[in-house]
């Protein structure tokens, strides 16, 4: 995808591809990202939303295609992988896995990694306080990660990303393995990053967690962009407003019912549940209310629905 005309560009990717033997895991995947918007990258297990971004970080080197970095305020535009340095300096990074040094605290952590960065003492004196308020992890800053709750090890790596105040964020399934609470607050973090005008990259699969946070979306598929937009416009573009799912004994049997086929735009089976998709669900509802012995939920269609329809509802194994 080719950025918007008029767009202001801080990272674009053009055209990337990544092939492992006969395999292509990446084919002819663009984006560009502006300056304080969240780009979304989501994707069943092996779409290559992770090789993407490694390709990204310079961690892999793409077959085809081109990274380009446009510093905020005008310079040389960098590219990679021969200015890898140089972008990973602007550049903040979370991972599936954070890589915290267990033996270090948290304050340690975040002013050994400002060393990398060649930041001095008085720096991160400033810095690592104000990092470890905005992680909410003040009491904690002698604490050592193993310490810590999944939740605070996730913010803390968060605040060791923003160690060199990047203007890019690349997170990785970030809130993975989190409860609600703490992924409320990681979503509250990420959502206060973005107000203050740094840009996001992330990959998700939490379909809730894509819409809350992120400006637009790039949905890959066997490595493939299959569908891109702001999440409520793919929404609209793709699906039915209405989901009526039932189920319950016997709920199988109505996707088989021309009747109530009829009512619906499209129908789906999971499980032991139908999905009705359609414009007007008031009809479908009120031919249900006959069939008491079954359980239904009315909702509008969003993200997970357009996901599952681009993409399928089988399972995939692998990452």
């Amino acid at each position: 995808m080719p950025h918007n005309r008029g767009m202001d560009v801080l990272f674009e990717a053009s055209g990337l591809r990544k092939r492992y033997g006969d395999a292509t895991v990446v084919d002819g995947v663009s984006f560009a990202i502006a300056p304080g918007e969240c780009l979304g990258i989501i994707g069943p297990n092996g779409a290559g939303k992770t090789t993407t971004l490694r390709m990204c970080l310079g961690l892999t080197t793409p077959d085809d295609g081109a990274i380009h970095y446009q510093p905020p305020g005008g310079g040389p535009v960098l590219h990679m992988p021969q200015d890898a340095l140089a972008i990973k300096a602007q550049i903040g990074v979370v991972t599936q896995f954070d890589s915290l040094d267990p033996d270090f605290s948290c304050e340690e952590n975040l002013r050994v990694f400002g060393r990398y960065f060649g930041l001095g003492h008085h720096t991160m004196d400033e810095r690592a306080p104000r990092l470890l308020e905005f992680a909410a992890l003040t009491h904690k800053a002698q604490a050592k990660p193993g310490e810590l709750s999944g939740g605070m090890r996730r913010r803390l790596s968060l605040a060791r990303a923003l160690v060199n105040a990047p203007r890019l964020l690349l997170l990785d399934e970030p809130t993975t393995g989190l409860d609600p609470q703490a992924r409320h607050l990681m979503w509250e973090r990420l959502q206060q990053l973005l107000q203050a005008g740094t840009s996001i990259l992330l990959t998700t699969h939490f379909m809730d967690e894509a819409e809350r946070l992120c400006t637009r979306l790039l949905v890959l598929d066997q490595g493939r962009t299959i569908a891109q937009g702001a999440p409520r416009a793919l929404i609209a573009e793709h699906l039915e407003p209405d989901v009526v799912e039932v189920y319950g004994a016997g709920a199988l049997a109505l996707a088989q019912e021309p009747a109530l086929l009829a009512l619906a735009a499209r129908t789906e089976v999971s499980g032991d549940t139908v999905f009705f998709y359609t414009r007007a669900a008031h009809p479908l509802l009120d031919a249900l209310l006959q069939r008491p012995h079954l359980r239904t939920l009315h909702r509008p269609a969003n993200l997970e629905d357009l996901f599952l329809k681009l993409t399928g509802r089988q399972i995939r194994e692998g990452g």
